[in-house]
């Protein structure tokens, strides 16, 4: 299976391109890239891969949360293209690509969407709990006042420091598999597509602030 992937909520923009669950070819920008450089990238990436767009089996996602106009721009990309190669289409949540790869027991895996805003979801066991908001807030909700130590994936140095305000043991581990689009691109082969474009939807944990027009 040939799937091509590509990510716009977890910081700049990245894609990737898996064959048989091997990551042939990816790349990534940092920054507000998406919109400019996006379609370059993706074309770039079937160049050196060598596949054509005809060989794609699937396309795969980041459904967020994360940054709110890369995961819009990313979102709208992969749907025009799934449509328009009539290709299934795959979103997988930013938890599950910084987790990919590395099995926890218990696990809080951060991401920021905007400074001094999370989405978050703690793993313990069976358990799944989700939270979205200001900091402090957001840990208060999903590990209260825990002394047992943690491991964090995607924690920016803010929210470290805030768990270790907590009196946390706090293990920081990096995602295993980067860029993020790579994540999806292998994590999209073993699952089923939704049956239709309309049921993939951004995931935009909280949406960012807004000024609301005077009257």
């Amino acid at each position: 299976m040939i799937v091509l992937a590509i990510d716009g909520a977890l910081g700049g923009f990245s894609t990737a391109i898996s064959r048989h669950d091997r990551i042939v070819a990816s790349s990534s920008e940092t920054g507000a890239v998406a919109l400019e450089r996006g379609l370059a990238m993706i074309e770039a990436a079937l160049q050196r891969a060598r596949i054509a767009k005809s060989e794609i089996d699937r396309l795969a996602v980041g459904m967020g949360p994360g940054t709110f106009t890369g995961l819009r721009i990313a979102i709208a990309y992969s749907k025009s293209l799934a449509a328009a190669w009539k290709r299934p289409l795959v979103p997988i949540s930013s938890f599950d690509l910084l987790e990919f790869g590395r099995d926890f027991e218990r696990v809080l895996t951060v991401v920021e969407g905007r400074p001094g805003v999370i989405s978050a979801r703690y793993r313990s066991g069976r358990e799944t709990h989700r939270a979205s908001g200001r900091i402090a807030d957001v840990l208060e909700t999903l590990v209260g006042g825990t002394l047992s130590d943690l491991n964090v994936v995607g924690a920016p140095k803010d929210v470290l420091h805030a768990l270790a305000e907590r009196g946390l043991i706090v293990r920081a581990v990096q995602p295993l598999v980067t860029p993020a689009a790579a994540a999806a691109a292998l994590v999209a082969s073993g699952r089923t597509p939704p049956k239709t474009l309309h049921e993939v939807r951004a995931d935009y944990g909280e949406l960012p602030a807004v000024t609301l027009p005077k009257r």
